[in-house]
């Protein structure tokens, strides 16, 4: 076996050992590098020689639930729907966000990376709507900003969502009050056209 071979069963390892520790855990936060490293099998080193960072690690693992759960969601309908790109938007957002509660461990946990973090100088899969959206009237960074924003602020929204429950009355866990927020959302970044 060569190199890459065993680096791909060490970041599988990782990958797996994240996973069930996430699941099994009432505090996300407090799931640390060395636990994940001894579930693993692996020297703790490991994550950030494979990952860069517990975070990271946590971010990809968070990334392969979440393409699993897109592609029950057929997502790839919606985006080759003849909806507006707007209305595409609102329908990916909530498949994201309800992706982003059912996964609420995870959600805790890399809601400062993807904020702080994230490259940006990769697009977003909002980017492409957004642009579609204005049709050349903003520029790709304008666009690419917008869609930023949208979800950001979306993501720390379902970070703090029992905090707004408490203080706002509105609970992001209703489906229909979460499509309204997101509709709502949306509209103020898009405008009304």
């Amino acid at each position: 076996m060569n190199k890459d071979e065993k680096l791909g069963i060490t970041k599988d390892k990782l990958l797996r050992a994240a996973m069930s520790l996430m699941e099994e855990t009432d505090d996300p936060l407090s799931v640390t590098s060395r636990q994940i490293a001894d579930r693993a099998g692996v020297k703790a080193s490991m994550i950030n020689y494979c990952f860069g960072s517990r975070e990271e690690l946590l971010h990809k693992t968070f990334e392969k639930e979440y393409l699993h759960f897109l592609d029950k969601e057929n997502v790839k309908g919606i985006v080759d729907s003849d909806m507006t790109p707007k209305d595409k938007l609102k329908k990916l957002h909530f498949i994201v966000s309800k992706c982003l509660i059912e996964n609420y461990n995870f959600t805790k946990v890399i809601t400062s990376f993807v904020l702080f973090r994230r490259d940006l100088s990769e697009p977003s899969f909002s980017s492409g709507l957004v642009s579609m959206h204005y049709k050349g009237r903003k520029t790709d960074e304008e666009c690419r900003l917008i869609a930023y924003e949208l979800s950001t602020m979306m993501q720390l929204m379902i970070y703090r969502k029992d905090e707004i429950k408490k203080g706002f009355g509105i609970d992001l866990d209703d489906d229909e009050v979460l499509r309204n927020v997101i509709s709502m959302r949306v509209d103020l970044l898009l405008g009304g056209e």
